[in-house]
């Protein structure tokens, strides 16, 4: 590992202890965000442009950091602002966050595990070229995939940076817009197996699929495909 990535792997590592004394465990919990609440929306009545600002930057750091806590800051979101200002306020901040965390990877392991793994990563990387976004997609909305490690397993492919964004966004929409809109309730949660039912699992994880199943099926019964 040469100067420059230890230097960036070190101010990673600050950023992370610092947000961590910032936010100690237990501060992005259901039961805190409860306790206060009252008082944010107070503050969000207040100064809503600065609040907007915090909760967007708040994100930003929690998601590119992989600190456990999204999802209960769009709940929040969901209780403080309306549904349309959490909505682009969330999609934008995880999508950035998740952005800067995917380069992160790319940039301190990506060459290692090329080298490393060249024969399998070499298969993968075919793959993506072919179907990345598809991929990505699927992994997206099956929430059986944990944030952090889709971002970390795309940092070490060759998948575009603004493909990654645009498909990020729009795969992370749908389970955005229902952790906003249970947090307009927030009250009524008292877990996060409250709003994410198997059945919902289920619908996400088929709508993630829906387009990978699609093409194949286009591709295999399509005459050009048969010749």
């Amino acid at each position: 590992m040469n100067i420059r990535k230890r230097l960036f792997l070190c101010a990673l590592l600050g950023a992370f202890i610092l947000t961590f004394i910032a936010l100690p465990p237990g501060t992005l919990s259901l039961d805190e965000i409860k306790i206060h609440q009252q008082a944010l929306l107070s503050h969000v009545e207040h100064a809503p442009l600065q609040s907007a600002l915090i909760f967007f930057a708040l994100y930003v750091v929690v998601s590119a950091l992989s600190i456990p806590g999204a999802a209960i800051l769009t709940l929040l979101g969901g209780a403080l602002f309306p549904l349309w200002e959490g909505t682009i306020l969330v999609s934008f901040a995880s999508t950035l966050g998740a952005t800067l965390a995917m380069l992160a990877s790319r940039y301190l392991l990506r060459d290692w595990v090329q080298r490393r793994f060249a024969q399998q990563m070499k298969t993968v990387n075919a793959g993506m070229a072919h179907d990345g976004a598809g991929y990505l997609f699927a992994l997206r909305l099956m929430p059986l995939f944990p944030f952090f490690l889709v971002n970390l397993l795309m940092g070490l492919t060759r998948i575009g940076l603004r493909r990654y964004w645009w498909v990020s966004q729009l795969a992370m929409l749908p389970a955005t817009v229902v952790f906003l809109n249970a947090g307009r309730e927030l009250g009524k949660v008292s877990t996060l197996r409250d709003i994410l039912s198997p059945g919902m699992v289920f619908a996400f994880t088929l709508l993630g699929l829906l387009p990978l199943v699609t093409r194949r099926l286009f591709t295999r019964y399509t005459p050009s495909s048969k010749k």
